[in-house]
C-alpha cells in the first residue's frame, strides 16, 4: 500500500482525523469526535477553560476508529488546532505512555482557550505595547500569562513549558522537553514579530514576563521531530510537522487561486483573502482597523475580517431549539452533530411559527 499522511485538527468543540493518500492527495478515511471538554467557570472571572484530558481522550477515540492496517503506512503526521489559547505543562513529565501505544496527559494545567474573558480592557491597557502589527486581546496566550503573573504568580511556578493544545500534542508525540511553535500560532499569542519571526523578548523581559515559557519558533510547514513511540499503529520514527493554525489550514484547503476569497465558518467565522507576495504589515497594531493580517505560508499574509460568532451561535441555537422541543413535550435524544439536530428539531418550531404568523394575519384581516 502507498504511504499515507495523518492529519489531525484539535478544534474548540471536536477533534477530527483524516488519512490522506500521499501520492493522489485523496482522502482515504476520516473520523471526528466531540471533545465535551468545557469546564464551568466557578471563579466568576469569565474564565473559559477546557480539560486537556478530555481533549486527548477524544483524540484517542478518534484514532481508534481509523483502520490500524492503514495507520501503519503513515509516513507523516500533521496537526492543527484552536489558536490563541495556552496550556502549561512540566517538561519530561507532561504525559504518560504506560497504558499502551497512546498517551494521556499528566502534570498539565487546564487549557485556557481563545474564548477566555479574564483579561479586562483595563488590564490589557496596562500591558506593555507590543512591537508587532497584531494587538493583544483577552484569550491570547501572552495576555493570559501576564494575568497569571499579576493574580496567581504561584501558579506559573508549577510549570516550565507552555504552548497551544496542538503544540502540546506535537511535543508529547516527539518526546520533546520544550515546545516548538510556528509563526501562525506564535502570532496568535501576541508579542510576536512576524517580520523577524521573533518574540518581543526585550519588551517582555523588561515587564518581568517569564520568557522561558516562550516556545521556540520553527517555519510554518517545517518538522518538529519524529514520533518517539508507536502511536495507535503509527510507527515510531514517523515525521511530525510543527503544529499549524486551524484558520490558515482551513484557508489552504480551499483557496485554489491567489485571487480567491474564503469565508470560513467554524466555532467562529472569518472572511479572508491573500495579500500580494511583497506585502509588509504595519509596524504596530492598527486598533481602529477591522482588518488583521495573519501570517500564512512562505512569509505571506492573509487579510482577515474576523467574527467571534460562527458555529458557536449555531450550537447555542440548537440547544435553545432542543429546550423548546422538551417544553412542547417532543422528547428525543440530541444528536452529537448540531447540524443534524438542527434539521431534526427546527421544522416543527418553524412550522409552529408559520402557523402563528398565519393566525396573526388572519386576525389582521378580520379586524
Amino acid at each position: 500500500m502507498s504511504n499515507l499522511f495523518l492529519g489531525i485538527d484539535l478544534g474548540t468543540t471536536s477533534v477530527k482525523a483524516v488519512l490522506l493518500a500521499a501520492d493522489a492527495k485523496t482522502v482515504v478515511v476520516g473520523h471526528s469526535e466531540p471533545t465535551a471538554a468545557d469546564l464551568s467557570d466557578v471563579t466568576g472571572i469569565k474564565a473559559k477553560e477546557q480539560d486537556p484530558s478530555l481533549i486527548i481522550n477524544a483524540v484517542n477515540r478518534c484514532l481508534d476508529q481509523l483502520p490500524r492496517d492503514k495507520l501503519q503506512y503513515v509516513c507523516r503526521v500533521g496537526l492543527t488546532g484552536q489558536m490563541h489559547g495556552v496550556l502549561f505543562w512540566r517538561a519530561n513529565s507532561g504525559c504518560d505512555w504506560s497504558d499502551g501505544d497512546f498517551f494521556t496527559p499528566r502534570d498539565t494545567s487546564q487549557l485556557v482557550t481563545w474564548q477566555d474573558g479574564r483579561c479586562s480592557s483595563d488590564f490589557l491597557s496596562s500591558l506593555p505595547k507590543p512591537e508587532c502589527h497584531l494587538g493583544v486581546s483577552t484569550g491570547f496566550g501572552c495576555a493570559t500569562i501576564f494575568w497569571y503573573m499579576k493574580h496567581r504568580p504561584k501558579f506559573l511556578e508549577d510549570f516550565n513549558v507552555a504552548g497551544t493544545i496542538q503544540d502540546y500534542v506535537v511535543s508529547m508525540l516527539c518526546g520533546l522537553d520544550s515546545c516548538v511553535m510556528t509563526p501562525q500560532n506564535a502570532a496568535s499569542w501576541g508579542f510576536f514579530n512576524t517580520a523577524t519571526n521573533q518574540w518581543n523578548e526585550n519588551i517582555l523581559k523588561a515587564a518581568g514576563f517569564p520568557i522561558h515559557l516562550l516556545p521556540r519558533c520553527v517555519p510554518s510547514g517545517g518538522l518538529a521531530g519524529q514520533t518517539c513511540s508507536a502511536w495507535h499503529g503509527v510507527p515510531a520514527g514517523t515525521h511530525v510537522g510543527a503544529a499549524l493554525g486551524d484558520f490558515q489550514c482551513s484557508v489552504y484547503s480551499c483557496m485554489t487561486a491567489p485571487a480567491d476569497g474564503v469565508l470560513n465558518i467554524s466555532t467562529s467565522a472569518q472572511l479572508t483573502f491573500a495579500m500580494p507576495a511583497d506585502f509588509t504589515p504595519p509596524d504596530s497594531p492598527q486598533l481602529e482597523s477591522s482588518i488583521s493580517y495573519f501570517p500564512y505560508f512562505d512569509s505571506s499574509y492573509l487579510a482577515v475580517a474576523a467574527s467571534l460568532n460562527g458555529g458557536n451561535v449555531l450550537a447555542t441555537f440548537v440547544e435553545t431549539l432542543t429546550a423548546w422541543m422538551k417544553e412542547l413535550g417532543m422528547f428525543f435524544s440530541l444528536l452529537l452533530d448540531p447540524y443534524s439536530a438542527l434539521q431534526r428539531c427546527s421544522y416543527p418550531i418553524l412550522s409552529l411559527y408559520h402557523c402563528k404568523c398565519q393566525c396573526s394575519l388572519l386576525r389582521l384581516y378580520v379586524t
